[in-house]
């Protein structure tokens, strides 16, 4: 097993700063200057990405790149440098840093965030390593289902009905299509009402993407490179390279289905929820480092 992970980090977070319902006089400064993954929601204000890294050491992972954005320190203050974050966590924290392109206001996108953080990690040649957004707390077990499998490449295929979301959060995520033998096909954002019937199963089953994989280093790294550019949001975005890798071998990705929620922290109006669920799920994450 190549225990390796890469955690998106370097977004710019906007939808969090477009409302303010239910945040205190607190949160309410935090939300302008810290990545969301950062907001105090967990015990003794601790931030979403510690159990997230939580999750992540318990699964097995030994060395973490965490991708930030080129003005955000809050992330590499708070974690420290390598040999400090090892120390206090097990493992090994490095960073890549997401630049803004000259003549634009935010970053490249997802896939160029992935493409910088494999840049910095050449000692992973040859091997496989995980990548997962900073703002859904995925489970240990998500985790090491991807860390064990054997295949190419993984994903994990949430169901629909086990993440609980609101009806129309969904339209948020992407579904995905696979085939027989539960090989990736497609990834559809904002499917259409035959898009959908094609992704549902015989068991009236949806699978839902949650942007957590598993690649080859060597695989990703000249398709990141040549990544399209979305034509409306014009991103570089993970799954549109997802898309054109199966697009050429439709048995490169293989989906792992788990049924379970995901915590995702993306508007004001999640941290309530989130700070309940870890009240909940994580009652002896004492405040501190572990």
């Amino acid at each position: 097993m190549d225990p390796f992970l890469v955690v998106l980090a370097g977004g710019m977070s906007s939808r969090m700063r477009q409302g303010r319902p239910g945040i205190d006089d607190q949160l309410l400064r935090e939300v302008q200057r810290k990545p969301k993954s950062m907001l105090s929601v967990g015990t003794g204000g601790r931030p979403l990405m510690d159990y997230l890294l939580y999750n992540a050491r318990a699964a097995g992972y030994k060395e973490i790149v965490i991708v930030v954005g080129e003005q955000d320190d809050v992330i590499r203050q708070y974690y420290g440098e390598p040999r400090v974050a090892e120390k206090s966590w097990g493992f090994r924290i490095s960073y890549a840093v997401q630049q803004i392109p000259q003549g634009r206001t935010k970053p490249l996108g997802t896939a160029d965030a992935l493409l910088q953080a494999l840049i910095v990690s050449r000692g992973w040649k040859g091997k496989k390593f995980t990548v997962c957004n900073s703002d859904n707390l995925y489970s240990e077990t998500a985790f090491r289902l991807l860390l064990e499998s054997t295949y190419r490449c993984a994903m994990i295929d949430y169901d629909r009905d086990a993440l609980q979301f609101e009806g129309s959060r969904f339209e948020q995520f992407a579904v995905i299509q696979k085939n027989a033998e539960g090989f990736l096909t497609d990834i559809v954002e904002k499917p259409s009402k035959e898009q959908l019937k094609a992704a549902t199963g015989t068991d009236g089953r949806v699978g839902i993407s949650m942007n957590i994989f598993r690649f080859s280093y060597d695989l990703m790294v000249p398709l990141l490179r040549n990544a399209p550019m979305h034509l409306v949001r014009r991103e570089k975005e993970l799954p549109l390279v997802v898309k054109s890798m199966v697009e050429r071998d439709p048995r490169l990705i293989k989906t792992i289905p788990l049924a379970e929620v995901v915590p995702d922290l993306t508007s004001p109006g999640d941290i309530a929820k989130v700070h309940e669920y870890l009240r909940l799920h994580y009652p002896d994450f004492s405040p501190g480092r572990p």
